[in-house]
């Protein structure tokens, strides 16, 4: 999340400097991507407490739609005959610092896909998957008092 904090961060740092975006295209930039920070927050957190549904949200949501959406303008590019050389050579130190942000962001976005499910993972959601389930036979779930 941090990536993309970051990233968000440089690209309304080249709209105002280079004047390419309005105080309202800014602005209705980051009315979509502050709450996508914020709900991948919560999901986070959600995830961290052992909610597999969180980890499959963020896998979707993040790991799937958020790194097609960072890629797709760069193989579009690509695709329509520009290479990588000609986009250096163009490129300005904004513009380098967005492209490594951006390589940045995917990696740690495929990197934390990819942490989720290894077995240490996949056993710290069983176990809170146990717990929940224990607690529920035993009438003792968050919010409620054990009687007896």
């Amino acid at each position: 999340m941090a990536a993309g904090v970051f990233e968000t961060v440089l690209a309304v740092a080249r709209m105002v400097g280079d004047g390419s975006g309005s105080g309202g295209e800014i602005a209705i930039g980051l009315a979509i991507r502050l709450p996508v920070f914020a709900a991948a927050l919560l999901i986070a957190l959600r995830m961290r407490s052992g909610r597999a549904w969180a980890r499959i949200t963020l896998t979707l949501a993040l790991g799937v739609a958020g790194t097609a959406s960072m890629v797709v303008q760069p193989i579009r590019a690509l695709v329509q005959g520009r290479s990588l050389g000609a986009a250096f050579e163009e490129a300005g130190a904004m513009d380098i610092a967005f492209g490594a942000s951006r390589a940045l962001h995917v990696a740690a976005v495929l990197t934390a896909v990819v942490l989720m499910f290894l077995p240490a993972a996949n056993a710290y959601f069983r176990a809170h998957r146990a717990d929940r389930a224990s607690a529920a036979t035993r009438g003792t779930g968050p919010g409620r008092a054990h009687v007896g």
